[in-house]
């Protein structure tokens, strides 16, 4: 009975060691922490080691007790009487000292206790291996059968990313893109069509050309009468031989084959698409055919790593920051980018935005109409004003973030 208190209670003490006490056991230059501390690197091989010991104890113990009880009382009258009887007081002693006395002992000193049994337990583990191994290994194979892996949300990775210290604010952010990057459409990334710099297939040699130069483009998307009938995408690079031809040059001919994709599309999807053709740019369409606007690879990337910049680009910022609580923003910045300055959760105006994904588009949610220069638009804790805007969209606005938001 006492070989049975010392192993239930070696596997509350074991079991019970706080991230303290383990602190505290590196510390001690002990035989006996250092063991401790050995068996607990594998604590599925430490509590089937255990759980053999006691078994067998306990076996052990059922067979002298029921021996000795023969040998002192004779059941022979009442053989169920002497069998109930002795399996209801055998079970009583073994539950309340060779279980629950001795781990409650152990548990409120588990330190103390996982040191006394180190030598032990240590010993047990060594002679009872070869049946602690292939009891974890048999175990392991039903938990992998009837327990599938469980995957981590996206959620609960960004959680994690929150409360990491470690890293620098660029690595987080770099970590953070990566965590959400399958869940981004093509939608929320696109440069709308407002924006894009096309060409009329129809436009003489002279004036793509002087388009191309104005731009800085390397791939403009080439249409017939609409920008919904796009044609082709031309390649700047396919001019270049031919950049001393007269105005009426057939440049058409260069055209390259425009790649469609639905505004709906994980732009994980589209980039392992444009990986497998080799091409750098799609026009998106929606669910009606309409082009939306383009997106390119450097668009997608940048989810990731951030703004990418060559010498090349000309620094046009889509914001002005006054102070922390007035900011100027270009109408056409999108919704994730506003949120990403003020940095705030873009689910604020999921219920207001409709299909917007730009901030002027929601302002348009919001309002029901096109406002005028001036126009005020109050809504949560934001003041809109309307900076600036033509007769078809809201160009600019100021917006005063009225308390804090963060």
């Amino acid at each position: 009975m006492a070989l049975s208190s010392l192993v239930s209670g070696s596997e509350s003490s074991f079991f019970s060691l706080t991230p303290t006490h383990i602190k505290s056991l590196k510390e001690d230059e002990g035989r006996a922490s250092k063991v401790v501390l050995e068996l607990l690197q594998k604590p599925e091989r430490l509590l089937a080691t255990i759980l053999i010991a006691n078994n067998f104890i306990n076996v052990a113990i059922i067979i002298l007790s029921t021996f000795l009880t023969n040998s002192i009382i004779d059941f022979s009258n009442s053989p169920i009487f002497g069998f109930i009887s002795q399996v209801v007081v055998i079970t009583f002693i073994i539950l309340l000292f060779g279980e629950i006395a001795p781990k409650i002992l152990a548990t409120s000193k588990p330190k103390s206790f996982a040191r006394a049994m180190a030598l032990p337990m240590f010993v047990l583990y060594k002679i009872f291996y070869p049946l602690n191994h292939m009891l974890v290994s048999s175990t392991a194979q039903v938990s992998r059968r009837f327990n599938p892996r469980r995957n981590i949300s996206i959620d609960e990775i960004g959680d994690a990313l929150d409360i990491t210290s470690g890293h620098h604010p660029e690595e987080k952010k770099i970590l953070r893109g990566i965590v959400t990057f399958g869940h981004i459409e093509v939608q929320e990334i696109l440069k709308p069509r407002l924006d894009v710099v096309a060409v009329e297939i129809s436009s003489g040699f002279n004036k793509l050309k002087a388009v191309v130069i104005e731009s800085g483009y390397s791939r403009i998307p080439v249409y017939e009468e609409s920008f919904d009938e796009i044609k082709g995408v031309l390649y700047v690079k396919d001019l270049i031989p031919h950049i001393d031809e007269s105005d009426s040059f057939e440049w058409q001919k260069l055209l390259r084959e425009a790649y469609f994709v639905p505004e709906t599309k994980k732009i994980n999807e589209l980039l392992s698409e444009f990986q497998s053709n080799r091409i750098h740019l799609a026009i998106v369409v929606d669910e009606y055919g309409g082009t939306c606007g383009i997106v390119s690879l450097e668009d997608i990337l940048e989810e990731i790593v951030g703004e990418i910049s060559d010498e090349s680009d000309e620094e046009v910022s889509l914001y002005t920051r006054i102070d922390d609580q007035n900011y100027f923003f270009e109408g056409k910045i999108l919704i994730n980018d506003f949120c990403k300055v003020l940095e705030l959760d873009d689910s604020i105006f999921e219920k207001v935005r409709g299909e917007a994904e730009t901030l002027a588009g929601v302002i348009l949610e919001i309002t029901g109409h096109l406002p005028s220069k001036n126009d005020v638009i109050n809504h949560k804790h934001f003041r809109f004003t309307i900076d600036s805007v033509d007769n078809k969209r809201i160009k600019r606005l100021k917006v005063k973030v009225l308390n804090d938001m963060h």
